[in-house]
């Protein structure tokens, strides 16, 4: 039986480590905006938690996590704390890697995430499986001068490393990708490559996929013995093809659930049981969001698989219009922000 639950949330106190030359860029605040949302829901449905003070103030964010540093979990852990919400970029000698065994967990492995967080080692790997990701390419500072697609513009260049659409662009011809790869290198933001890829013209949706384990939808305990897709969110509103950063524009104004009869149809269908057969490949351990376009022909391809979902929600002032993509997808089975967090937990791992 799983010990009395006392939950810490993390926030990322600072930059991860460059991995071989690419950098995962900082969201300002290190994700203290949707730590704060889960500790704060978590704290109304009576889970018992730990703050860093003893009254937080509900619209301080950083009034309800601890830094992911080792003396920020050490200091949780003080507090009566021994379960972690990872709610952090996770990496390879991440100090929670220290209390492994000792705590409970919400959240990746950190070495899962530092491998897969490379978009090309883990679009390959979905590759050599049998799953449909569009061709891609990494172009270095170094050969930037002599690259050659082997793919058709528009093109769309990424970092390899990214979040969300931060640095996404879409170009169409070489003269224009010239010009955003000098622009990506001289900002010194995300490293010394990029990643591009064919741009697909079709429609845009995002899968949340959840881990094996036991849940309560419709007030009905069920178990799911494989990784399983939430319904499918929508994408639209786009700029020049590429869907807003969600630090820019509140999620609940370009996205919205499918409607019945296009969630049943026999693409969308397909796209969610791949996209649950990818986490499976990875053996996810937490939520991971993937996003999906299709092309001219109606058929998806799955180009981004995202290890930490945003997991923003309503609760707090000025916080209703909050919804993460992750939170619009648990909606359509039943489950409001406080649920879906409660069946999140409710898969922690030691």
């Amino acid at each position: 039986m799983k010990k009395p639950i006392c939950v810490a949330v993390l926030y990322q106190h600072q930059q991860a480590p460059a991995k071989d030359g690419i950098i995962k860029p900082m969201k300002s605040g290190g994700y203290s905006d949707s730590g704060a949302d889960i500790a704060y829901s978590l704290h109304t449905q009576n889970i018992k938690i730990v703050t860093p003070v003893d009254s937080p103030n509900v619209a301080y964010d950083y009034d309800w996590v601890f830094p992911d540093t080792e003396a920020g979990i050490r200091s949780a852990i003080s507090k009566g704390a021994n379960t972690f919400w990872l709610n952090t970029v996770l990496y390879q000698g991440h100090p929670i890697d220290a209390f492994y065994g000792k705590v409970w967990l919400v959240g990746q492995r950190t070495g899962d995430t530092d491998l897969y967080d490379d978009k090309f080692y883990t679009n390959n790997l979905l590759r050599s499986k049998g799953l449909p990701v569009p061709d891609a390419l990494i172009i270095s500072a170094a050969n930037r001068n002599d690259y050659q697609l082997n793919f058709q513009y528009p093109v769309v260049a990424k970092p390899i490393r990214g979040r969300g659409s931060q640095g996404v662009a879409m170009v169409n011809d070489k003269i224009a990708l010239d010009e955003l790869l000098t622009a990506l290198f001289s900002s010194d933001l995300y490293g010394t490559s990029v990643y591009a890829e064919p741009y697909l013209n079709g429609q845009e949706i995002t899968l949340t996929v959840m881990p094996p384990g036991t849940y309560i939808i419709n007030n009905n305990e069920v178990i799911k013995n494989k990784h399983w897709s939430l319904p499918a969110v929508k994408r639209f509103n786009h700029a020049h093809g590429i869907a807003p950063y969600n630090g820019l524009v509140a999620i609940v104004n370009n996205s919205v659930v499918l409607d019945e009869e296009e969630e049943n149809t026999e693409e969308i269908i397909l796209v969610s049981a791949q996209c649950a057969e990818a986490a499976s490949i990875i053996d996810a351990k937490a939520p991971i969001r993937i996003d999906c376009r299709a092309d001219d022909n109606g058929k998806y391809f799955l180009f981004d698989l995202n290890m930490k979902p945003n997991m923003t929600g309503p609760g707090r002032p000025q916080r209703s219009d909050q919804d993460s993509l992750s939170a619009l997808a648990a909606r359509k089975i039943g489950w409001d922000f406080n649920q879906l967090l409660q069946n999140i937990l409710k898969q922690r791992w030691e």
